[in-house]
């Protein structure tokens, strides 16, 4: 084939990730989003065959796999009706400690992670009171000998009840004292175990999808001065890439959900017979399945181009966000086709097209929302002027 077809090149990998979701059905994920459960046994049987090592370097024990090799697990994990989102911090997180890491942090905690005695799975950014306004976060690193001190909170930190690591933004130079807007900030490398109730609580929030996120509060933490990742002060610059790789990944999440809610439709609409015919021969059930097909084959391509330059070592902001603002909105208007399709059974839990919808429909806010991601292209990339932030309307 010589169109565009990003599974050509990782078709093994698609294959191994399908085998393994083939072991946990519809109904699996259908109790566990009742009592709100983690997918343990989901996440342990991807660690036990290596795809959440994918990115670690083969010398500590992954496979050395490019972003775009990731991009390509977390699609099809979707795409067979599972859900990554237990475990895909794993992936979006790796880039800022092996890009910016030091090797006796490597050495430290790499092969613990690659052979998964080890959770990545922990990305502390949010803070209540500033959301995505990420230059404002209050939560702070003092330095105390051979010792940081963290105080502060943050929110919407998902998996840290699960997570033996974390990736910390905190301010260690007060912004009034900071050289310029994106200094100040630094990125750590905490340590969670044993810190519960001892500098650190985890308080779950229950939110409508099961998502496992949480607020988490420090209370004077103290960690070596070693889980500095990089240089004091610049680590807003280190989580932008970090950034990007998330929007990356998340996107590639929605091509999956876009693929199995067209699948799920159609296959739906080629079954169900009303009046006499299969309700698919009918232009009306016909076209929004149409359209939200042509739509995510349009952000896929975006999705896989992001992955690609990311992988080449440039800096795709720009392509990032377009990919997870489309993908996003692909993924949402494929799930409404689908629900429309289905009708009243589209509400059976039976069918898991309500559990899917719900799902999908946190990627138009989380981890950045659509409107922010159209400020960004407004003036970035056509040169208009800024539209949020102080003296702004928004």
């Amino acid at each position: 084939m010589t169109a565009f077809d990003p599974s050509t090149r990782f078709a093994d990998i698609r294959e191994g990730v399908a085998k393994i979701c083939a072991r946990f059905p519809g109904p699996y994920w259908r109790d566990l989003d009742a009592r709100r459960a983690y997918p343990t046994g989901f996440v342990e049987a991807l660690i036990a065959e290596g795809y959440l090592a994918a990115m670690i370097p083969e010398e500590y024990g992954g496979s050395g796999l490019p972003l775009t090799a990731a991009a390509v697990i977390l699609e099809e994990i979707h795409a067979q009706g599972c859900n990554a989102a237990a475990c895909h911090a794993q992936m979006y997180t790796m880039g800022t400690l092996l890009r910016h890491g030091s090797q006796a942090q490597k050495a430290a905690y790499l092969p613990g992670i690659a052979e998964g005695s080890l959770r990545l799975q922990a990305f502390g950014v949010t803070e209540p009171t500033s959301g995505t306004d990420t230059l404002a976060l209050k939560t702070t690193a003092r330095r105390e000998g051979d010792e940081y001190v963290i105080n502060g909170q943050k929110i919407w930190t998902s998996r840290a009840e699960h997570s033996d690591l974390m990736i910390l933004l905190a301010r260690t130079t007060p912004r009034e004292e900071a050289q310029s807007r994106t200094d100040g900030l630094s990125v750590f490398l905490v340590d969670l175990r044993g810190k519960m109730g001892n500098g650190i609580d985890i308080r779950p929030i229950r939110t409508m999808i099961n998502h496992a996120t949480t607020e988490v509060f420090f209370d004077n933490l103290r960690i070596p001065a070693g889980s500095l990742i990089g240089e004091e002060g610049k680590g807003f610059r280190y989580v932008l890439s970090g950034m990007n790789a998330e929007r990356i990944l998340i996107a590639a999440e929605c091509i999956g959900d876009a693929r199995w809610f067209l699948e799920k439709g159609a296959g739906y609409a080629r079954e169900r017979v009303v009046f006499g015919e299969a309700i698919g021969a009918n232009q009306g059930v016909q076209f929004p399945l149409a359209r939200a097909q042509a739509h995510m084959m349009a952000a896929e391509a975006i999705v896989y181009r992001a992955a690609a330059m990311y992988d080449a070592g440039e800096n795709p902001g720009v392509e990032a966000n377009t990919a997870k603002l489309l993908a996003s909105e692909a993924s949402w208007e494929a799930g409404e086709a689908c629900m429309q399709t289905h009708g009243g059974f589209a509400f059976a839990e039976e069918y898991d097209v309500e559990r899917k919808w719900r799902e999908a429909r946190l990627y138009q806010i989380a981890p950045i929302s659509t409107n922010l991601i159209l400020c960004y292209i407004a003036e970035q990339v056509l040169g208009l002027p800024k539209s949020y932030g102080p003296g702004r309307a928004g």
